[in-house]
């Protein structure tokens, strides 16, 4: 498979996010190209990832003075105490601005070693080489950087870019299919949102993504599902309007995660799969999407058996806790809560156009359970 490189032009920065197979030993010579001061590197990584990973990425960092932090990585890990315990023993180790932390797994560990490294002296370096097809495909690009409070998820975070992101699409082999429907469904998201040929690209061949019958398929779907978020991230990096489109089917999802105190029970994929339904079924009730739309949607989810039903992951009664998060979401601006919708497949409301009263989203959830 050959490599490919997409360059990530933002207004505080432009970086090069390179694809691959079995590119990962190739990490050292990119540092050495990209970032030709950096004596220092820590190694923030996932430890359920295989220790062949590891291990090939310690080979290719044998010329620098490492630091490695094993993490278990679940939602519940993104918290200050744990951002301040890695800052601290940064400092003691006289890490400085020229030296670079790696984050080697998933979503949880791109945010968690972005914040760290864009408050460790107000900046170290900072490379993303994204171990799930969720973060390959979605997390690792766009410089947000968050942790989790009490209050919901991702609420405390920073903006910042990475100085690149090498994206190995053989690590994915080791990932169980439940993290490739995870990742599938931010991919599924940016088709929503912005490209209607991508989503019936996929609805032709998501069952060859879920299944990885070929290398192929699964780098297309990752560097399409990238180009389009870039393309959003470029024009509104600091999320002022725009940006915000990439939330869709995110209000209910982290809602959704919360009210599940980030159980295993329900992942970040899976939490923004039923996110985008419920949001798709609310655009057709607020006459903006076509029925023949929200069913040709359906359809999609049904022959992947993705999952679609609220009713099975949450008791009636649990309403009230998902719209208690709902209120705390970081876009909304007054008391109402700030809603993207569809208009049709590859196009969305405008951010901010729906504003709604919890009440009705109540009673729109409420709905499901008749």
């Amino acid at each position: 498979m050959n490599n490919t490189k997409l360059i990530v032009k933002t207004k505080s920065k432009s970086y090069p996010i390179y694809f691959g197979s079995d590119i990962l030993k190739k990490t050292g010579k990119l540092i050495k190209e990209n970032l030709p001061n950096v004596k220092k590197i820590c190694i923030i990584s996932d430890n359920k990832l295989p220790k062949l990973i590891i291990k090939n990425l310690i080979k290719s960092l044998a010329k620098y003075e490492l630091k490695v932090f094993k993490l278990s990585a679940n939602e519940k890990t993104k918290n200050l105490k744990i951002a301040n315990k890695i800052i601290e023993q940064l400092l003691k180790n006289n890490f400085n601005r020229s030296d670079c932390i790696i984050a080697l797994g998933g979503g949880v560990v791109g945010d968690l070693s972005a914040f760290i490294s864009s408050l460790t002296k107000r900046g170290l370096k900072f490379v993303n080489i994204p171990t799930t097809l969720l973060a390959q495909a979605d997390a690792s690009i766009g410089g947000k950087t968050g942790i989790n409070s009490t209050q919901g998820k991702n609420l405390i975070g920073t903006f910042y870019q990475p100085d690149f992101i090498l994206s190995d699409i053989s690590i994915l082999k080791s990932l169980p299919t439940r993290e490739i429907i995870s990742g599938y469904g931010e991919i599924l998201k940016h088709s929503l949102i912005l490209d209607k040929r991508f989503f019936l690209w996929l609805f032709k061949n998501g069952k060859k993504i879920i299944d990885r019958e070929s290398n192929i398929f699964l780098k297309k779907a990752i560097i399409k599902s990238c180009k389009i978020k870039c393309k959003i991230v470029n024009k509104d990096e600091k999320e002022k309007d725009l940006r915000m489109i990439l939330n869709f089917g995110h209000t209910f999802a982290h809602s959704f995660e919360s009210a599940k105190n980030f159980s295993k029970k329900l992942n970040h994929g899976e939490a923004v799969l039923l996110g985008m339904m419920i949001a798709s079924e609310l655009s057709n009730k607020k006459k903006q999407l076509s029925f023949k739309e929200l069913l040709l949607i359906k359809k999609h989810y049904l022959k992947l058996e993705l999952p679609m039903s609220i009713s099975k992951i949450f008791k009636k009664k649990e309403i009230n806790k998902i719209i208690y998060f709902m209120k705390k979401d970081k876009k909304n601006v007054d008391k109402k809560i700030n809603l993207i919708l569809l208009n049709k497949i590859g196009k969305t409301s405008k951010p901010r156009k729906f504003s709604l009263n919890s009440n009705e989203i109540e009673k729109f959830l409420n709905s499901y359970y008749l």
